[in-house]
């Protein structure tokens, strides 16, 4: 009877173990599909010299959910440091995701669902204290990216002021294979109701904060939340957007509601984005906004990041990516339209961080010429940052 317990116990140990180092990886394949043609998509020779004499930045990508060291050249998901070195990107915000209610959707979500995101931490036996508190977890995010970054040997940098920014683009123009990292927020539920919590994410090195996300928090109503279209910035909002533009903080108003985004953009000084979205009358998705509230955003001086994946532009190519940007263009301008693909944020994606190029010929392909695609890809983002992170401290 003894042996067949420490038989039955190895048995346990061994599937537990198991457990804890394929289930997440299985997650991730899952939830992150590459649709990109095993031969990959075809770039021509002047495509590719274009791609490369681009500055290239991306607002939104959650690789940090995944607990995969981002300095190793991954085999599942969209990005990591080698890929987007790879694939020329020369800036890229890694957002902390920290809540995502079960049975998550675009129309109405309710923020006491329970969340996905608690399960997915302690399988991947994430420090303890991230189990049970959002602010935790988002830390624990940016501390992997910086740790990360001091591993990296220079090749990773995190930009916390447009000095740091600015030094960065110098180097690369100088030849150095260099990535900047902007830590940023999926919503602003790390905060947990305490206007002190966001100098602690600040300290930390965040620079850029999404009011909400799939559900309202103590900021306010979601796109995708139980309040409605009419649910705005709470007074607590307020506090923080206040804050925030004090700070030089990038607001961003992905997943906020259309009345959030009104309240946002009558506050003096407040210059919000949308990271990461789609043009509502190019493809009509709930997830996508109206065309009005993103030429408001861009008569404030904000951008919009086009996505990358099916539900935002209504198709699976780069082609399909292509053709929402320039819808974009149609409805904001050329100066207020940038990348936002949401790598490895649970969606799907026609090709992987390292073959970005294939945009770049897309765009070719519909028409664009060089400075309209070189302003896309990444010089309107770097304008934007530029004018709106801190000034370095002496």
């Amino acid at each position: 009877m003894r042996r067949i317990l420490l038989v039955l116990a190895i048995v346990l140990v061994g599937a537990a173990a198991a457990f804890f180092v394929l289930a997440p990886g299985q997650v991730e394949r899952a939830l992150n599909p590459l649709r990109m043609p095993e031969e990959g998509w075809p770039v021509s020779a002047e495509a590719e010299a274009l791609h490369r004499r681009l500055v290239i930045g991306d607002w939104h990508a959650d690789p940090l959910l995944w607990d995969r060291d981002l300095l190793e050249r991954g085999n599942r998901g969209h990005t990591d440091i080698p890929r987007l070195l790879e694939g020329n990107v020369a800036v890229q915000v890694f957002t902390t995701v920290t809540k995502s209610p079960r049975g998550q959707n675009y129309d109405q979500n309710s923020a006491g669902a329970p969340d996905n995101i608690t399960p997915l931490f302690i399988g991947q036996l994430r420090p303890v204290e991230s189990w049970f508190s959002l602010r935790e977890r988002a830390l624990v995010q940016a501390t992997a990216l910086r740790d990360m970054a001091a591993r990296s040997s220079g090749s990773l940098r995190l930009i916390r002021t447009r000095d740091d920014l600015e030094r960065l683009l110098q180097d690369r123009a100088g030849g150095q294979a260099v990535l900047g990292a902007i830590l940023g927020s999926e919503g602003a539920h790390p905060l947990e109701g305490d206007l002190a919590n966001l100098d602690v994410l600040h300290e930390a090195g965040f620079r850029l904060l999404g009011l909400t996300h799939f559900f309202d928090n103590e900021l306010g109503g979601s796109l995708h939340g139980e309040g409605g279209t009419g649910s705005g910035l709470s007074g607590f909002g307020r506090q923080v957007v206040d804050r925030m533009i004090a700070r030089g903080m990038v607001i961003d108003l992905a997943h906020a509601s259309p009345q959030m985004v009104r309240d946002v953009l009558a506050i003096d000084g407040a210059r919000p984005i949308l990271s990461h979205t789609g043009i509502r009358s190019h493809c009509d998705s709930p997830r996508n906004l109206e065309d009005g509230l993103l030429r408001q955003i861009a008569e404030k001086g904000g951008v919009i990041g086009i996505g990358f994946w099916s539900d935002v532009v209504c198709g699976e190519t780069p082609a399909d990516i292509a053709g929402a940007i320039r819808a974009a263009i149609a409805v904001v301008g050329e100066d207020h339209v940038s990348l936002g693909s949401d790598y490895d944020g649970s969606v799907d994606a026609p090709f992987d961080a390292a073959n970005m190029a294939a945009l770049t010929q897309a765009l070719m392909d519909a028409g664009l010429d060089e400075d309209r695609i070189a302003k896309v890809m990444g010089g309107n983002m770097m304008r934007y940052l530029a004018e709106v992170l801190p000034v370095e401290q002496p």
